[in-house]
């Protein structure tokens, strides 16, 4: 018998993978558009220590972690956090948080203005939306 999941089931791990996996290649295909050269990365989405997507062109070069969330907040556990930062530390590759808003669009912060809490390092949607820089600011 074939499983076809439920609308019910639309939580479950292997949907939020394809959704993100998704959601990164959208994120690719935005900057392939503008000339870059993109690594994505295995693992991605698996707690994987090294960000989701490295872009690449002329001098240009960000690590990316891609979320696509429809909240008041994304966050990453410390421990994701730590190796983020330690991946930025060690290659010199400015990293980024990117956030895919609902019917916005994309949305980029860099690390050191997430939020530190108890369980995780986080930003708001508000301060996101605040902050405001696009795709076309790391362009």
């Amino acid at each position: 018998m074939i499983y076809k999941p439920l609308q019910s089931d639309r939580n479950d791990t292997m949907y939020t993978y394809r959704k993100g996996a998704r959601n990164e290649r959208e994120l690719i295909h935005l900057f392939e558009d503008k000339g870059y050269s993109i690594v994505r990365s295995a693992g991605s989405g698996v707690n994987a220590t090294s960000p989701d997507i490295l872009v690449f062109k002329k001098g240009k070069q960000y690590a990316i972690e891609c979320k696509a969330w429809n909240g008041d907040r994304i966050a990453i556990d410390h421990e994701k956090f730590a190796a983020l930062d330690f991946w930025q530390e060690n290659t010199g590759i400015t990293t980024l948080m990117a956030w895919k808003m609902p019917y916005e669009g994309w949305y980029f912060a860099y690390l050191q203005e997430l939020e530190k809490n108890e369980k995780s390092y986080s930003i708001t949607k508000k301060k996101m939306t605040s902050i405001n820089r696009r795709i076309e600011e790391l362009l």
